[in-house]
């Protein structure tokens, strides 16, 4: 990471980083795909943590309780790993060169695809498996973006966890809201007829 914000990601070599590292670029390229890939390099550990939290979950708990926790105990996790200011910096080289966005983008689906093997593991049938791990990733996703624009930011499981209150209340209580006031509507619409 300290290249990238040194020299950029553009003009920064995989021998410039596998130099830093104290490593040649073969034995560089044993644990890498391309200089991208650094910027990967807990994603397994992610998936992994995210996986057993499903498994281990009550068996009574919902499919997207299941997931929501995992997320939550994996954003907790991750929080307490990464240095907030390295979160911030790879972060900003996600958002700013395409390459980068594209493999973010492969790392959420190939989670996500993860996330619905292990709700099958537990018994959910598609397409709520599909739905739920879908759902669960955009909730991460939301989360992670909330809690690094945040200036002092708060616990990242609090953003997930804000996340998750969001998605229920424009899936479930968003529409109660709004089936209510509609009624209430009509109702003061019919009394004054």
């Amino acid at each position: 990471m300290e290249l990238f914000v040194e020299r950029g990601y553009v003009q920064t070599t995989v021998e410039e980083i596998a130099a830093r590292a104290g490593l040649t670029e073969r034995t560089f390229f044993r644990y890498f795909e391309d200089k991208r890939e650094v910027l990967f390099s807990g994603s397994k550990g992610l998936e992994k943590s995210i996986v057993e939290g499903i498994a281990s979950a009550p068996k009574g708990a919902s499919p997207f309780d299941a997931v929501a926790a995992a997320f939550e105990a994996a954003g907790a996790e991750l929080q307490e790993r990464r240095d907030l200011q390295y979160v911030r910096a790879r972060w900003a080289l996600v958002t700013q060169h395409a390459e980068i966005r594209e493999r973010e983008l492969i790392k959420l689906a190939s989670l996500a695809v993860a996330v619905r093997a292990a709700l099958h593991a537990r018994g959910v049938d598609e397409p709520a498996a599909s739905l739920t791990a879908e759902a669960g990733i955009a909730v991460f996703k939301i989360g992670f973006e909330r809690w690094l624009e945040e200036r002092k930011p708060r616990d990242f499981a609090d953003h997930i966890r804000a996340a998750v209150v969001a998605l229920r209340g424009v899936t479930v209580g968003g529409d109660e809201k709004k089936k209510k006031a509609r009624s209430e509507k009509k109702d003061k619409k019919d009394k004054k007829e």
